[in-house]
């Protein structure tokens, strides 16, 4: 209950402060490639559940619909590149934690295509958690390219999870934890 109020609450506030950078960049995703701002990705949520995910476009429009890691970083825009280096990109998921679909802190919801990764935490139990913005496995520089690994940790978090934790995790990606996904590096 005090995870999600906490969530709610920076979860609005954030949008209401960083409604003004989020505008600028914006702008700059539209004059650097053609096509929209935003975009929205079917991702795999609480049990299992389906939801809409947004993100500040990083990638060029017709990009496929697979993971990062599977692209590769020639359809990641200029703009983009730096979106995810400072993980810009991921602030209108602050929209996906006010709607309850995701928190600040748990594991990176995946594609509904990256069944290894689903298997792997449907085996550990991860799915009854909220997938986060950041998460343990994140500031470990650990991403979805190493599904089993990751699914390790997610259930590592799982069993160890406390609001000082979540705390301590929001801190450090906040000082840079994590360096982002495969595709960026």
């Amino acid at each position: 209950m005090l995870k999600r109020a906490f969530d709610f609450l920076a979860a609005l506030g954030g949008l209401i402060v960083l409604l003004p950078a989020l505008a600028v960049l914006v702008v700059l995703i539209r004059r650097d490639s053609p096509g929209p701002a935003f975009f929205v990705q079917i991702r795999v949520g609480r049990n299992e559940r389906p939801f809409r995910c947004y993100k500040l476009r990083s990638m060029k429009t017709g990009t496929p619909n697979r993971a990062s890691h599977e692209v590769g970083a020639s359809a990641i825009t200029p703009i983009g590149a730096f979106l995810r280096r400072t993980k810009l990109d991921e602030l209108p998921q602050l929209w996906n934690v006010l709607m309850g679909d995701m928190s600040l802190v748990g594991p990176r919801p995946c594609l509904p295509s990256q069944h290894e990764l689903i298997a792997a935490r449907r085996a550990r139990g991860v799915f009854a958690l909220r997938p986060g913005i950041t998460g343990l496995a994140q500031i470990r520089d650990i991403d979805m390219s190493v599904p089993e690994r990751l699914a390790r940790v997610d259930a590592e978090y799982l069993a160890s999870q406390s609001f000082a934790g979540d705390l301590r995790i929001l801190l450090a990606t906040v000082r840079g934890g994590g360096q982002g996904d495969a595709a960026h590096r």
